[in-house]
């Protein structure tokens, strides 16, 4: 269960012991310490460690893409990183728009919805820029991609067709997302049903990147503006993409994509 409130973080979230909390310093909520091990692939699911890589170039399931126009930004399979197994793909982001660069994956698309389950290592903080490290292409929003990454130092969502945010950029939403640690593995996790998209990072619920049926001030009210919008994903990309300023190296590992939530032990 998720309680929201227009101010500072007062949310119950849905891990058993964690609570968040706002820490003073980053004025954003806390992040919980990251789970040990990936939960196991359950029936009906997508998922990939990248065990199966041959090469630098990651192919099979997955194929490399430059939205718009390629620039300098990479991804590659990358061996001396990894969150289990041996094995990740490195994306070396660059600023500017024409850097743009995504693995993507069509694997476990489903049209009445999908869970997400990735496990994320980066370098550089989250600037106060508009970046993105996921996004999905989403075919009831004439092929328009629903984007998640950072903005104001903190995780956001943001939808392409009309740039609403998730949590508002007021400084009141800000406060209910948390950042992205750097130098460890997270686990990012989301949920797309219906009109609620809800987000998890190491488990715990993200008060301010929770989208469900009544509108809450500096959290979805603008978000929901779009009445009737119903999020139908075709794929799944991860990478970099940024919109000014904002380099940065990110590491995947232990991807999922199943019809119901996964998990992350």
């Amino acid at each position: 269960m998720r309680r929201k409130t227009s101010g500072v973080v007062t949310a119950v979230v849905t891990l058993a012991t964690a609570a968040a909390v706002v820490n003073p310093v980053s004025g954003h909520a806390a992040v919980p310490a990251t789970p040990l091990v990936p939960a196991s692939c359950p029936s009906g699911a997508f998922c990939d460690g990248f065990e199966n890589q041959t090469g630098p170039a990651p192919a099979g399931d997955w194929s490399v893409v430059f939205p718009n126009c390629q620039g300098t930004g990479t991804a590659t399979v990358d061996s001396s990183t990894a969150y289990s197994g041996s094995k990740s793909v490195r994306i070396d982001g660059r600023a500017g728009y024409c850097n743009h660069v995504f693995l993507k994956t069509t694997k476990g698309m489903t049209a009445s919805g999908l869970y997400a389950r990735l496990y994320v290592r980066h370098t550089t903080a989250l600037p106060d820029a508009h970046v993105t490290f996921a996004a999905l292409k989403d075919t009831a929003d004439g092929g328009k991609d629903l984007r998640m990454g950072g903005q104001n130092r903190a995780l956001q969502w943001n939808r392409e067709s009309d740039d609403a945010t998730l949590p508002e950029q007021s400084p009141a939403g800000v406060a209910q997302s948390v950042p992205l640690p750097v130098n460890q593995w997270t686990c990012v996790e989301f949920g797309i049903t219906g009109a609620e998209l809800q987000t998890w990072i190491n488990g715990a619920d993200v008060p301010g990147l929770h989208v469900d049926a009544t509108p809450t001030p500096d959290i979805d009210a603008q978000w929901l503006r779009r009445s009737g919008w119903r999020p139908a994903p075709a794929d799944l990309r991860l990478g970099w993409e940024s919109y000014g300023s904002g380099d940065d190296t990110l590491w995947f590992d232990d991807v999922a994509i199943a019809p119901s939530r996964i998990g992350c032990s």
